[in-house]
């Protein structure tokens, strides 16, 4: 994993130290809220619906234990006793006090962690693939072109001050696992008919109130021109974003407006001004940044494990697990497992300092040390041995962390929603655990196979829904809580939205109107299909007659 040089910890120790000048001024007068707002939030600070909540950084979702030990103890210590991670691989803490702020994270940067960029209108935290470096689909490690993006623009000084916010997201693997085409800027590597790293530029995704599917807008851009291209990207979308309505001001808008085609020319114009200039990469700047990625030492094992495939054979819930939550290694004799953060009546992505903790107990004696986030919101052991793969399920069973439910419905993405977040319309976590509740069979779910559901509270899209084969937003009806149910979205290579099906329904609501559309999917499935083939299969009307069916006109 990357190691913070001198430079990177004395911008990080002096950054802390300036909040904490800004903390002090605030408490005492000096600075009015409208004037300590923007300083906060580029610190991650948010004003939520309850108290302050706090964003902390996890880059490309890759974690060292004595961090994930850290955040055990922010959690313990500064916050109510847990964390909540996001779909953007942070970790957010929804009952922070000011005064104490500065003491989070002078803590935080002991193990090079921050809360930089990851809230106000400039490049936030870069994300990839939560299987890089072990992934057998993989063409070349993402983490280091990630890491290289992360320190380019952390404190870019053009780049401080965008129209809006700006995600990007790195993917190398043949399967998109990090929904790439619903970024600002995307980044797919590959390597062209000589053997060398090319790059496919996407541009203009994005969720929200105008739900966008990016564009590439230009392929085998050659490796050492990343960062040049990514600036003439950025600088024209920092010409010509839309400043005077932060509705439209995100890059998709722009793009939209102009046309893939013309935006692309407009980048090519602009990249004649920087191409070749300083910020070209070198090899010698990749090698100092891949050799923190270097692959670990592992054992030489064979792929068969006769402990393993006898604790396969003699115990159904373990087979489960590994069936759902188990995915192939590059290195023979290993495995990643996914920790699932939705257990029944659990609010997904929820982890306390205890479960950590644990966490972290497991990664060192099992994977190297180190533990993932997905943006699916679960933790990931990358390495471990698949003899270790009974043990690493018994220990997980004891925290609530062994729930076989990866892909399915009940691996619920969910956003905090109005139980914290100020801009939230609706309630998210009632909703996610009322459908657990609902759906509590983990056999009939195994059976129903891969269904994703994703829950937002409000038009931002915190939770995806727009991309969900399942999606639930919360709106405002007259002060009152609504939902609004769409089907047919997917993530990944075949991105697209889902459409709307009709009026929305009150959160009592929500648990029948999920039940009659499992039940149609049931009824139409045929050779055991996915939700997803079914729908496209048979159209939206047969769902949303059996919804609407027996219900009196509603709210729009």
């Amino acid at each position: 994993m990357y190691q913070y040089d001198q430079y990177d910890q004395t911008i990080v120790d002096e950054r802390v130290a300036q909040y904490r000048d800004q903390v002090r001024r605030r408490l005492s007068g000096e600075l009015s809220e409208d004037e300590f707002r923007p300083l906060r939030l580029q610190n991650g600070l948010y004003m939520q619906r309850h108290a302050y909540m706090h964003r902390i950084a996890i880059p490309y979702g890759n974690l060292r234990t004595d961090q994930l030990r850290m955040l055990a103890h922010i959690a313990r210590k500064y916050d109510r006793g847990y964390g909540h991670f996001s779909t953007r691989t942070n970790i957010q803490y929804n009952w922070i006090k000011l005064e104490e702020t500065p003491d989070l994270l002078a803590d935080l940067a002991s193990v090079q962690m921050h809360g930089i960029q990851t809230s106000g209108n400039d490049i936030r935290n870069i994300t990839a693939d939560q299987f890089a470096g072990v992934a057998p689909d993989e063409i070349v490690d993402p983490r280091p072109w990630a890491e290289i993006l992360r320190q380019w623009s952390t404190f870019h000084p053009e780049f401080s001050w965008l129209p809006r916010k700006f995600k990007i997201a790195v993917c190398s693997s043949k399967e998109d696992r990090i929904a790439v085409k619903i970024h600002d800027l995307g980044v797919y590597l590959s390597k062209n008919e000589a053997g060398e790293v090319v790059c496919a530029i996407l541009a203009g995704g994005g969720l929200g109130r105008t739900p966008i599917v990016g564009s590439i807008i230009r392929e085998n851009l050659p490796w050492q021109h990343l960062l040049t291209y990514c600036e003439a990207v950025l600088r024209v979308y920092n010409r010509f974003g839309r400043r005077d309505n932060m509705f439209k001001a995100r890059i998709k808008i722009l793009v939209k407006a102009l046309g893939p085609a013309k935006f692309a020319e407009q980048v090519e114009a602009e990249w004649q001004h920087l191409k070749d200039g300083p910020s070209t990469l070198t090899q010698a700047e990749f090698d100092r940044v891949a050799r923190h990625f270097e692959p670990h030492t592992y054992e030489k094992l064979s792929d068969t494990d006769a402990s393993f495939e006898k604790h396969l054979l003699e115990n159904r819930a373990f087979a489960r697990w590994i069936e759902r939550n188990m995915r192939p290694h590059r290195v023979p004799g290993y495995a990643a497992v996914t920790l699932s953060l939705k257990p029944a009546k659990g609010a997904p992505g929820d982890a306390t300092a205890e479960q950590m903790e644990a966490v972290a107990d497991w990664a060192d004696q099992y994977s190297f040390g180190e533990v993932r986030v997905s943006h699916e919101q679960n933790l990931i052991l990358a390495d471990v041995r698949k003899r270790d793969l009974f043990a690493v399920w018994e220990e997980a069973k004891k925290q609530g962390f062994a729930t076989p439910n990866l892909g399915l419905l009940t691996d619920i993405i969910a956003c905090p929603g109005g139980d914290f977040c100020s801009l939230a319309n609706a309630k998210s976590l009632p909703i996610a655990q009322a459908i657990q509740d609902r759906f509590d069979d983990l056999d009939y779910v195994y059976d129903l196979g891969d269904l994703s559901l994703n829950i937002s509270g409000c038009i931002n899209s915190c939770g995806h829904h727009h991309v969900g084969n399942i999606g639930i937003l919360g709106v405002d009806k007259d002060g009152s809580e609504w939902y609004q149910v769409t089907l047919g979205g997917e993530q990944g290579e075949g991105a697209r939205l889902g459409r709307v099906i009709g009026p929305s329904f009150a959160a009592e609501e929500m648990p029948d109107v999920m039940s009659k559309v499992i039940d149609t999917f049931v009824e139409n499935r045929i050779n055991g299909e996915r939700f997803i083939d079914t729908y496209n299969r048979i159209g939206v009307a047969p769902f949303k007659e059996r919804v609407y069916a027996s219900r009196q006109p509603a709210h729009a």
